[in-house]
């Protein structure tokens, strides 16, 4: 259940280990290999792993650049489905950015790399398109998110090439996020009225603001799971009685058995039918408490005084 719920993984509250698990049991129920108490665990660490998601903090706030990256975006704009990004560069922390601003399905995902043929096959893999870097100064205003990670030593996006785009957008904002070390865009651009521009040191800021916020979440989320657990452990302790009440239930159709073929010869010789229904009761019921009288009798001591308690509860004494 912690497992499912993201407290044991790297990145506190991450969901790709859910998502993995679930595959997981899907593969070992499709193979037949899932019985009955694999089954209700795994059932019950999903309902865990829902509810603490719904309940606590554990996944509201970032935690991974990429992911504080988009989270930095819905800050500007309300929705990313909106807008189109513009990705530079083709690196690990841009095929991760792309990753998750795909998952909010802009209305497009453009990736700019100075290979093409790498830029191409990030932008297909991500369901967007690809175009040279070479044209960036003339396509940088049809873009509302632009962020940019490149091994440039030199900036890559100058001062005049923004306040050309901003003036071509009709001074529209721009959100730009500069994930190069050294910089891929100039500082200066930071400094016009309609340019949001952050660094990589302002997402490292949120990252570490995320993961202390979900550190927090952990003890109600931990609370949830112990609840959980507890209800799991005592729904396998049923389970471990039900060979014994299987038994008594045998035992005491045979009894009813008995008891019902003795009544039936009785009525077949013409016995009066109340009296046979009065044998019959008065059968089953010395047979039915035969097992709780004949242990109280023989009970001693401490043991006698459980008995007594059990039947009691029984009973209703």
């Amino acid at each position: 259940m912690r497992v499912a719920s993201g407290l044991d993984s790297m990145a506190l509250g991450e969901t790709q280990i859910l998502g993995q698990m679930k595959d997981a049991v899907r593969t070992a129920s499709e193979a037949g290999a899932m019985g009955t108490y694999l089954n209700q665990m795994f059932q019950r660490t999903f309902s865990v792993a829902k509810e603490v998601r719904s309940q606590t903090d554990i996944g509201a706030h970032s935690v991974s650049m990429a992911a504080a990256a988009v989270r930095l975006g819905q800050r500007i704009f309300d929705k990313i489905a909106n807008q189109r990004v513009l990705l530079i560069g083709a690196g690990e922390m841009i095929e991760l950015c792309a990753t998750h601003f795909a998952a909010q399905a802009p209305r497009a995902l453009v990736v700019a790399n100075r290979t093409p043929e790498r830029g191409s096959r990030l932008a297909k893999r991500c369901g967007g398109q690809s175009i040279p870097l070479a044209d960036l100064p003339e396509r940088l205003h049809e873009f509302d998110i632009v962020v940019s990670c490149t091994a440039s030593s030199l900036p890559i996006i100058g001062l005049g090439a923004v306040e050309r785009a901003i003036k071509a957008r009709k001074h529209r904002p721009i959100f730009m996020l500069d994930l190069a070390v050294p910089r891929d865009i100039e500082q200066e651009v930071g400094q016009l009225e309609d340019v949001f521009l952050f660094t990589v040191d302002d997402l490292g800021m949120i990252v570490r603001e995320g993961g202390a916020m979900r550190q927090a979440a952990v003890a109600q989320a931990e609370a949830i799971i112990e609840t959980r657990v507890q209800g799991f452990m005592q729904w396998l302790e049923q389970r471990s009685v039900v060979p014994l009440i299987r038994h008594l239930h045998t035992q005491a159709d045979a009894l009813r058995r008995v008891e019902l073929e003795r009544a039936q010869k009785m009525l077949a010789r013409g016995d009066d039918p109340a009296a046979v229904l009065d044998a019959l009761s008065q059968a089953l019921t010395n047979k039915f408490i035969h097992g709780p009288t004949r242990a109280l009798t023989h009970a001693c001591g401490s043991d006698r005084d459980k008995v007594v308690d059990m039947l009691s509860g029984f009973y209703g004494h």
